[in-house]
């Protein structure tokens, strides 16, 4: 049977990074601190969850209809097949894709690179009353950019600020933003690379260059720490998901987003009419009648 909602309560609380004490490099990508043991408990406490995500997600929209500012980005990060793709499908698919927002971050276009690194994250904001799903994001900019060496080290640096700053005037204009990170071992990604290789049906997910960027693990692995540390604000907080059980990381990062919007607690607008005369009306006017 799956655990009840009142012994998961403090989900964002198991998995909130918190700056003076957080160690990437000692969280273990197979911990299941709170929640369900199993992948059929899990399996359970979705169903309950995703009714409730539903509920809360259309009156989100209903409020947005109504002229409410308020909306939600859940932002996903984390290394190769950490699984931004296979979370998006199994929580975000909890709801109706009429209120959701999705946006994939790709390398820039020759467009876009010709803005600051901010440009095309702020066109893909979700709109009042939706869900915005970001596939990667603005943390780009302080992961590959700082890996790889795109821009000097003092920009990349300087980067911090401007997101916080960026973030913090999203929630002043109604954004209520959950940033999670999804956390894998090696071990763990290199199974899931050769199951790729080895799958005819998921050879396309695969690139070559998945090799040198493994190469890089643990580059990215210090990136992310300084990321997360540095980014982890009470206004936009992160939230480091254990990856390396799909099931696991799926039902975790759908108790953060459920919790979210328990805390945005969205409002079913009041109707600009009466709806005891309306419905008088309607009656009144049945062509059957």
């Amino acid at each position: 049977m799956a655990k009840k909602s009142a012994q998961v309560q403090s989900v964002r609380d198991a998995f909130r990074v918190l700056p003076e004490s957080f160690d990437l490099a000692g969280l273990d990508p197979a911990a299941a601190p709170v929640g369900p043991k199993s992948k059929a408990e899990a399996a359970a406490d979705m169903v309950e969850v995703g009714a409730q995500l539903d509920d809360l997600q259309e009156a989100l929209y209903a409020e947005g209809t109504g002229g409410g500012r308020r909306s939600v980005l859940l932002v996903l990060q984390g290394m190769d097949t950490s699984g931004k793709g296979g979370t998006i499908r199994h929580v975000a698919g909890l709801v109706n894709p009429q209120g959701l927002h999705i946006a994939s971050f790709k390398k820039p276009t020759a467009a876009e690179r010709r803005h600051d690194f901010l440009w095309r994250i702020r066109r893909q904001v979700p709109a009042p009353g939706m869900i915005g799903v970001f596939d990667r994001s603005h943390y780009e900019e302080v992961l590959i950019a700082r890996v790889d060496g795109l821009v000097p080290a003092a920009e990349w640096r300087r980067r911090y600020e401007l997101i916080n700053e960026f973030e913090s005037e999203l929630v002043g204009s109604g954004v209520t933003v959950v940033k999670c990170f999804l956390h894998i071992s090696p071990e763990r990604q290199k199974e899931r690379l050769v199951a790729r290789l080895e799958d005819p049906a998921k050879r396309w997910k695969y690139n070559p260059h998945d090799i040198e960027v493994r190469a890089k693990f643990s580059q990215y692995r210090s990136a992310y720490q300084d990321a997360l540390v540095k980014c982890a604000t009470p206004v936009a907080p992160w939230f480091a998901i254990p990856s390396d059980r799909k099931w696991y990381r799926n039902w975790a990062v759908a108790r953060v987003l459920l919790e979210t919007l328990q805390e945005v607690a969205p409002v079913y607008p009041e109707p600009s009419y009466d709806p005891l005369v309306e419905l008088a009306r309607l009656r009144e006017a049945d062509p059957l009648r």
